[in-house]
């Protein structure tokens, strides 16, 4: 046989090879994110059954204040402000009065949207591809978690439904109040926003805490904004 065929026989197997590597480890993160999503899906299914995730009870019944439109006004104001008119004055008034509903800073979550996006907050971003696929919309979410996050909260879902502003504001107030019922504390919650609650598992085993810089970013700059507070 000659050199020339043997080199490409060669060739065949080694690429036979690589290919069969990189099913494999496709096949297995698959099978991780598939467990994963299993997980939170029973998960999701145990709150609805047990009501401690009723979203008729966390709502703030704030709305016959008459302060209470005037301050979500001003708060709205302040987003728009600090956003150089980027963040829409209607989009804040809506934030705002969502988060207010779950009892979650409206700033954290502002701050959160301004980390995801890069101070765009361009609701029709579509972030760098990861093994799991982009993130999508002004909240940045993967269609693996965004279908489940939707029926937590009693929404439609589809995949366009991602770059609509008030809907991915939504899904993050949702997803991060999921988040801190779960962990009880911001860090862990916000973390695992980022980088899902495996891989917060996974940071908080290796560094020894969940306080990671995302999170901190967050935290530090919600409170840099409290100059006044909704009444309550």
């Amino acid at each position: 046989m000659k050199r020339s065929t043997l080199f490409i026989v060669f060739l065949s197997f080694v690429s036979a090879i690589l290919i069969f590597i990189i099913n494999f480890i496709q096949h297995s993160q698959m099978t991780t994110l598939k467990e994963e999503n299993r997980i939170l899906y029973a998960e999701n299914k145990q709150l609805k059954a047990a009501s401690t995730y009723d979203q008729e009870l966390l709502k703030v019944d704030l709305e016959d204040d008459y302060t209470y439109w005037s301050n979500i006004e001003k708060i709205a104001e302040q987003m728009v402000s600090d956003s150089e008119g980027r963040f829409k004055q209607t989009w804040a008034i809506y934030l705002t009065n969502e988060a207010e509903k779950y009892a979650i800073d409206p700033f954290l979550v502002y701050e959160l949207l301004k980390v995801e996006t890069g101070y765009t907050f361009d609701p029709h971003l579509i972030g760098p591809k990861t093994k799991y696929g982009h993130a999508y919309g002004m909240s940045q979410f993967m269609k693996n978690t965004a279908p489940w996050v939707a029926e937590l909260a009693g929404l439609p879902y589809s995949d366009d439904l991602l770059f609509d502003p008030y809907y991915s504001m939504q899904l993050a107030i949702v997803y991060l109040d999921f988040l801190h019922h779960k962990y009880q504390n911001w860090d862990e919650a916000l973390t695992a926003y980022h980088r899902g609650m495996t891989g917060m598992e996974q940071y908080r085993q290796k560094t020894g805490s969940a306080k990671s810089h995302y999170a901190e970013r967050i935290l530090t700059n919600a409170e840099g904004h409290h100059t006044f507070a909704i009444a309550k």
